[in-house]
């Protein structure tokens, strides 16, 4: 039953994940920072921060960021945003290596930082936000440790809810929108390679035969959208086998594209299904026998949970049987599918839906504050239980008011988020709310963006330099889509922000991308900075002798090659085929590049941008901090972004090892009971194991329910 073991070695777990997810956040927004932000970057955060008239407190409310107090401790913006990405990555790289700091304050002052960089341009993502900020309540406040308390399955908790509304709000996405690839089942045959950006391995998953991929988008659907309510199970084994279920998608998700943070995030997030018994399985540990023989009304009560799960589980698969028409074609080895729903019959399930989906997470919410409290009760000693009883409370109360605010945006998401055609509905008074998610991100809707794809190829734009304007070359990035014979990179959680930027602006027109503009002006400058964001090498930059004189850009139309008729591979990864021209050629003193700057309103205060950032940097304050932002910046430049973040996990994981290592000897070295190591090489006495073994089993009695304590 729900609420029968403890979760402390989960809890632990998800700490930890995201503190690492914490890490890489601030070193891949580090790496980028100069190219991006910077004074000769492509959006110079000084134009956020131009508008300084105002007092401090009232730009703080407009935009919360610490950014603003730059001018304060007397550091340029540019140094003041390096500053918080450096104080985050070395308080999150703590928190990785030393369980003690996975508190609640830290994590704490990791949202704060976290917060003020995602005002500057949207970068960190919003479900980093959203699960760091739980991380407050959910991890021991003051100090972190192995402890556990009674409320910790109620704060807990709330990871499980974030959990249920990311994943039931994408998989609802993708039909509520009415996106036809989705409803045909052929979205897999385009998204491996239509996606941001692929890895190696989606060039083979998209040639898997038709009717697998189209199985696989009904086993993606039924995940994303009935297997979420088993979150919610009071039976364990169904919460169990949910998590391997949610796991094994995004193993496969983090396999076939490169999609940042997503995929070890919403993996932390689906630690909430676990408790300590099961990481305990997976670590050796071997669970106590209370009694040696087992009646037949013992092995019944054992046996019935498993039928019920079986059951459940049987449901699931004839739901996807028949809703999509699942048939099975023995003779040629396949399996064919077809939606047999409607788009109204959907969203009028969906509605139907909603209010049972919020009373299943109330029930489940209650029955983990009811938990705690009684086990609160039951704590032996007046001043011990007072005490525990008081943070019960309070936890529990904080637990629920953050779960009502998340319902009312899960409620108008699912319920009243999208009209008559399928789209999202902007306005729906709840200005509050909006309130919180714009400028705090404490709660945040996932799902509800397009998720199109195109039957012609995906489309990708193509920069050409010239020194003469007659002579055209390439002008290849490190990770994006370019040069044909290139296979797809593969960069684990690090996300390339000028890459993602440059596919969202291919899909868009030109005129909604104002800052490719700014970057066709710092490639005729030449800038080391923005050059450095398309080649961590320089000699691979085709103009690192000297800038091109003009720029161009062209979109192409990309495709995964195929495969030969004798079923070899081909040596080239793309074909594409030329499209239009995407960006007209200039140069340094075009009228036109000029024209483009002043129509794009790339201005600060009236004034032009270029006139306003100067071609030169402008001096920055000469201060000790100044240069110690100076010094990390030149040992870390020369590291590209994902080996930056392998070097940063090594290091890590390399220092858990040796802790390990000294904590086995230390632990295994034998002892007499003075502390001073025995000469014939015995353990330690039987007395001593025994108060160790018997304190341990306290432990793990304290994280179980009072019904089985009762027991």
């Amino acid at each position: 039953m729900a609420g029968t073991a403890g979760v402390g070695a989960p809890r632990r777990l998800f700490l930890l994940l995201l503190a690492a997810s914490c890490l890489f956040a601030f070193a891949a927004l580090y790496a980028q920072i100069p190219g991006l932000y910077g004074d000769e970057g492509i959006a110079p955060v000084s134009r956020l921060l131009a508008d300084s008239d105002r007092p401090v407190l009232e730009q703080l409310q407009a935009n919360p960021t610490l950014l603003l107090l730059g001018p304060h401790l007397g550091l340029a913006p540019q140094q003041v945003m390096e500053l918080l990405c450096l104080l985050g990555a070395l308080l999150a790289f703590g928190a990785v290596v030393w369980e003690r700091l996975r508190s609640g304050l830290v994590f704490l002052i990791l949202w704060v930082l976290n917060l003020s960089l995602h005002q500057v341009g949207d970068e960190l993502d919003h479900l980093l936000l959203e699960a760091g900020f739980l991380a407050v309540p959910v991890a021991p406040f003051l100090c972190g440790g192995s402890a556990s308390q009674h409320h910790d399955r109620v704060t807990f908790w709330l990871t499980r809810w974030l959990l249920f509304r990311a994943t039931f709000g994408g998989g609802v996405a993708k039909l509520a929108l009415g996106d036809s690839d989705w409803w045909n089942l052929s979205a897999l045959s385009r998204y491996f390679e239509g996606q941001p950006s692929p890895t190696p391995l989606s060039w083979y998953c998209h040639h898997l035969p038709d009717w697998l991929l189209k199985l696989g988008v009904v086993v993606q659907l039924e995940a994303e959208i009935v297997v979420p309510f088993l979150f919610f199970a009071p039976i364990r084994c169904l919460r169990l086998s949910a998590f391997y279920v949610q796991v094994l998608l995004q193993i496969c998700s983090f396999l076939t594209g490169n999609h940042g943070l997503l995929n070890l995030l919403t993996a932390a997030l689906c630690l909430s299904l676990l408790d300590s018994d099961h990481v305990g399985f997976w670590l050796g540990h071997k669970k106590k026998r209370r009694s040696r023989s087992t009646t037949w009304t013992q092995a019944a009560a054992s046996l019935l949970p498993l039928l019920f799960a079986a059951a459940v589980w049987a449901v699931v698969v004839l739901s996807a049987v028949q809703l999509f028409r699942l048939r099975v074609d023995w003779d040629g080895k396949t399996v064919s599918s077809k939606t047999i729903f409607t788009q109204q019959e959907f969203q009028g399930v969906l509605k139907a839906v909603a209010a049972p989906s919020i009373w299943l997470a109330v029930l489940s919410l209650t029955w983990e504050v009811v938990s705690a409290l009684l086990g609160s009760v039951c704590v032996r000693g007046t001043f011990a239980k007072l005490s525990s009883l008081v943070q019960s409370l309070i936890f529990s109360s904080v637990a629920v008011a953050l779960f009502a605010l998340s319902v009312v945006r899960f409620f108008f998401t699912v319920y009243l988020g999208l009209d008559g055609d399928g789209q999202p509905i902007r306005s729906r008074n709840y200005a509050f709310y909006i309130l919180l998610s714009m400028n705090y991100r404490l709660v945040n809707s996932y799902g509800l963006e397009s998720n199109a794809f195109w039957d012609d190829g995906r489309p990708e734009i193509i920069i050409e330099g010239s020194v003469d304007n007659t002579t055209w070359t390439e002008i290849d990035f490190l990770y994006k889509i370019g040069n044909e014979n290139v296979a797809p990179p593969f960069m684990g959680p690090y996300l390339p922000r000028l890459d993602w930027w440059m596919w969202q602006a291919a899909h868009a027109p030109r005129d909604r991308s104002p800052w490719f503009t700014v970057l066709v002006l710092r490639l005729l400058q030449g800038r080391r900075d923005v050059v450095h964001l398309l080649q961590v090498d320089e000699g691979r930059y085709p103009f690192h002798q000297s800038p091109p004189r003009f720029i161009r850009a062209k979109l192409y139309r990309y495709r995964f090659t195929q495969r030969r008729a004798d079923g070899t591979e081909s040596p080239q990864w793309w074909t594409r085929r030329y499209v239009d021209d995407f960006y007209p050629t200039v140069h340094f003193t075009s009228p036109d590049l000029q024209r483009m700057l002043t129509q794009q309103g790339l201005t600060v205060r009236g004034v032009h941008l270029e006139k306003f950032l100067g071609l030169l940097t402008p001096p920055t304050p000469d201060s000790p901090i100044s240069q110690a932002l100076a010094l990390a910046r030149n040992h870390i430049s020369a590291l590209s972004g994902p080996l930056l973040l392998l070097a940063l996990a090594a290091t890590a994981a390399s220092i858990h090892l040796i802790g390990a290592a000294f904590g086995h000897r230390a632990r295994s070295a034998p002892t007499d009971p003075r502390g001073r190591k025995t000469k014939d090489g015995q353990q330690t006495s039987d007395r001593q194991r025994s108060r160790k073994e018997n304190q341990e089993e306290r432990m793990q009695e304290s994280e179980r329910s009072p019904r089985k304590r009762r027991k």
